[in-house]
């Protein structure tokens, strides 16, 4: 088949066509109608499944995080009840209102057995927190830099927790002890009653 033949088909009559020209349009008509069914139909499916694809990832992952920690609820219930017990011990190391006196004994005690001498002995007011309420005392001891630490250490060692904040060692003027200025801080636990 040539040019002149190709020039010469008719339209209206696309039957008489030889036999190669009526497969060619055949497959041209079929690769017009495959990309237009691509673009029309299939191109959308593709893109919902690829996005489908990507939210089962998604909760492959979240299962097997779920998983993971339903497989650990027993290690997990352990430490709860381990960090209420720790939560619990911590709390009894808290003065309520009414062994909060005994603690300031024990406070001045323990300086006394240091063999600090004070000149301020103050408990302030107290500082409501979230569950806590903070006691400062602010205090001012005399005496040597080994019986300031061993009044620390001593407070260290109480059974009721207490801290020391914005401490202030200076020379006592002409002596050759020191004078220490601190904020000695203990907790009380606030229960739901609010006090």
């Amino acid at each position: 088949m040539n040019m002149q033949e190709l020039n010469e088909l008719d339209f209206s009559n696309i039957g008489d066509w030889p036999a190669v020209v009526k497969l060619v349009l055949i497959l041209v008509l079929c690769g017009l109608v495959g990309t237009a069914w691509y673009f029309l139909d299939t191109e959308d499916q593709y893109l919902q499944l690829q996005r489908v694809e990507n939210a089962e990832k998604d909760l492959r992952l979240d299962f097997e995080a779920k998983q993971a920690k339903a497989a650990n609820l027993e290690a997990y219930r352990a430490q709860l009840a381990e960090m209420q017990e720790s939560f619990g011990a911590m709390l009894r190391q808290l003065p309520n209102k009414t062994e909060v006196a005994d603690l300031l004994v024990d406070v001045s005690q323990t300086g006394l057995a240091a063999g600090l001498e004070f000149e301020l002995f103050q408990p302030q007011a107290e500082v409501p927190k979230d569950f806590y309420a903070e006691l400062p005392i602010k205090i001012r001891v005399i005496g040597t830099y080994h019986e300031f630490g061993e009044f620390v250490s001593g407070l260290a060692a109480l059974p009721r927790i207490v801290t020391i904040h914005d401490v202030q060692i200076q020379p006592r003027a002409n002596t050759t002890d020191l004078v220490m200025e601190a904020t000695a801080r203990t907790y009380r636990y606030l229960d739901e009653a609010g006090g």
